[in-house]
């Protein structure tokens, strides 16, 4: 004999395996994809690739070129010869608000 609240964990638990299931194939399609995306050399073509391709944009390719900095490279202080560039610097300040309950900021 079933009871009913057995035959309830049954039933939820093979709800969240479908979607357990249904994410990650979802997730293993784009990792293939990006897997098997061409890999551009940059260079003076690539622009009109861009251009030519639908939407004027190109999803999921490698590029594979040298990099310059706009003004010095990052030299690391542990390992000695290693340079690296920033792509990209986001400074986000929080603003603090007084919480008179707990009498902090």
């Amino acid at each position: 004999p079933i009871t009913p609240g057995e035959l309830l964990c049954l039933g939820s638990s093979l709800a969240f395996s479908g979607l357990f299931y249904y994410i990650y194939r979802k997730k293993a399609r784009v990792v293939s994809r990006i897997q098997e995306a061409p890999k551009l050399q940059v260079d003076d073509d690539l622009p009109a690739l861009v251009s030519a391709a639908e939407g004027r944009c190109l999803p999921y390719v490698a590029l594979e070129g040298i990099v310059l900095p706009a003004q010095a490279a990052l030299t690391s202080h542990y390992h000695e010869g290693l340079q690296g560039v920033i792509q990209k610097l986001l400074l986000k300040e929080h603003r603090l608000i007084w919480n008179s309950l707990a009498r902090c900021w």
